[in-house]
């Protein structure tokens, strides 16, 4: 199936490139040829986060051409599956080197942040720190609560947030990954805290972004607004 996938993505990025000389300016005015662009970046985005960021340009376009055009194929069959395999497995291992140096990366983070005042560690190795203190009631895991958030990588960047949205959220407390659940339990409502959130207690390996490597810490500075109350949620509703 991967290397099908593999197949249908370089096939779309090929669309574009067909016919078009790397040096080549092309003309983005009609809305088809803005989105065959977007095609083409989209791809592009996709396959370079996978690790296949060395595909010949020319070679795509040569394909395509040849399909198109309903001439002899260059390759045979079995040696174009040898090839995917091959690219598959080299995607494969980048990708976790990568995932194995972002894990290497996040424990030295976590060490070192550990160590600094106002940082606390709990048993579960989530670290946080209370930015605002408020006097609130404490969310249960039953709950429903209303939070502003803003979601960060380890050097900053900005993966989430709800406060560029400007429009806070509801969630359950019970369905959101584990380092919220914990965290959001230790807060009283009107309180701000920074959430150091070691991979395991977050995404692990599996990411459900780009924008998060896998195996990453996750930085969250979270605000509890309110505990939804569920009778007048009822009330409401009817």
């Amino acid at each position: 199936m991967k290397q099908h996938r593999l197949a249908a993505a370089v096939a779309l990025v090929g669309l574009v490139l067909a016919g078009c000389d790397s040096q080549t300016s092309v003309e983005l005015k009609t809305p088809a040829q803005k989105a065959s662009y977007g095609i083409g970046l989209n791809m592009g985005k996709s396959l370079a986060q996978e690790g296949m960021d060395d595909l010949d340009s020319k070679a795509v376009a040569q394909g395509i051409e040849d399909a198109v055009g309903k001439k002899e194929q260059k390759l045979k069959d079995e040696e174009l599956v040898e090839a995917f395999a091959a690219l598959q497995k080299r995607a494969e291992e980048r990708m976790a080197k990568m995932s194995e140096e972002s894990a290497a990366a996040g424990k030295k983070f976590l060490e070192e942040n550990g160590k600094k005042p106002g940082v606390t560690t709990t048993a579960s190795g989530l670290q946080y720190e209370v930015v605002q203190k408020a006097d609130g009631p404490q969310p249960k895991p039953t709950d429903v609560v209303t939070v502003h958030y803003t979601g960060k990588l380890t050097n900053g960047t900005v993966f989430d947030s709800s406060v560029e949205r400007g429009s806070p959220i509801d969630l359950p407390v019970s369905g959101v990954i584990p380092g919220w659940v914990e965290g959001l339990q230790l807060m009283h409502v009107g309180e701000k805290y920074k959430l150091y959130i070691p991979a395991d207690l977050a995404y692990g390996a599996q990411s459900p972004s780009p924008a998060i490597p896998a195996n990453s810490v996750l930085v969250f500075d979270l605000e509890l607004l309110a505990i939804k109350d569920p009778a007048k949620e009822d009330a409401a509703a009817k």
